[in-house]
């Protein structure tokens, strides 16, 4: 009987020693549930603050870019036109007073393609394929090189995040190729391959040892902007090969 009352108190006393530890691994699951839970939800945090940070840099830089072009055209195109109509309105012949009038209509022309420019409006009124092309046209104007612009698939409908990032890094890969490369062609092309659409960026120039941290530190950059985007940086380069870069973005 003693026997039989032995077990019994060991089979509760195991019962509750299984149900306490059954108990606390549930707790213990809980609590590691909720702080992973915390834990992915600071992480969500950081890079939705990395990511509207990035923006709102490359809005700046393009908002800086956007006024040192008008300092440039207030400068060098709208002065010149006040003064060549300040001079022709002076005149005593109706012919010169006609001309300063019509210099003073284009003047009011320019200064409000100009006024468009001060926002970020025209991102979402221009397509990538425009932007690209209006940037190769400008540097072939210049005569420093040939260029030439590829693109495959329609629908290219980005978002203006998105075509914010991927216009500051192209005019940055430009900008490179202008300052470094001196290539004697520059080739973008826009294509859509399993399932996402690339921008190839190449020039053949120079090229670069990619390992430098001179050049390291701004790739580091570009790819990290485009990592904010959900999309991938790639650059291939060597001296005297010229360089292949790569945008990637998931349709």
């Amino acid at each position: 009987m003693e026997e039989e009352s032995n077990q019994i108190i060991f089979i509760l006393f195991s019962g509750a020693f299984l149900a306490a530890l059954m108990a606390t691994f549930v707790v213990s699951m809980v609590i590691l549930h909720r702080q992973r839970q915390v834990q992915n939800k600071q992480k969500m945090d950081q890079i939705k603050a990395e990511y509207e940070k990035t923006i709102l840099n490359i809005e700046n830089e393009i908002q800086q870019d956007t006024l040192k072009h008008i300092g440039r055209e207030l400068h060098d195109n709208i002065g010149q036109l006040l003064s060549l109509s300040k001079l022709y309105l002076a005149s005593s012949k109706p012919e010169k007073q006609s001309e300063g009038k019509q210099l003073i209509n284009q003047i009011i022309s320019e200064v409000r393609g100009l006024s468009k420019t001060l926002n970020l409006d025209w991102v979402e009124s221009i397509s990538l394929e425009e932007f690209i092309s209006q940037q190769l046209d400008k540097i072939k104007s210049t005569g420093f090189c040939e260029v030439e612009l590829q693109k495959e698939g329609e629908n290219w409908a980005l978002d203006k995040d998105q075509k914010l990032v991927l216009i500051r890094v192209i005019q940055e890969c430009l900008n490179n190729a202008i300052k470094h490369a001196s290539p004697s062609f520059i080739r973008i092309s826009m294509t859509e391959q399993d399932g996402k659409r690339k921008i190839q960026i190449m020039d053949d120039g120079k090229g670069f040892d990619t390992s430098l941290s001179s050049q390291g530190s701004g790739m580091t950059n570009l790819r990290k902007r485009m990592e904010t985007i959900g999309g991938h940086f790639e650059i291939n380069s060597s001296p005297g090969q010229g360089t292949d870069i790569i945008l990637s973005l998931p349709i």
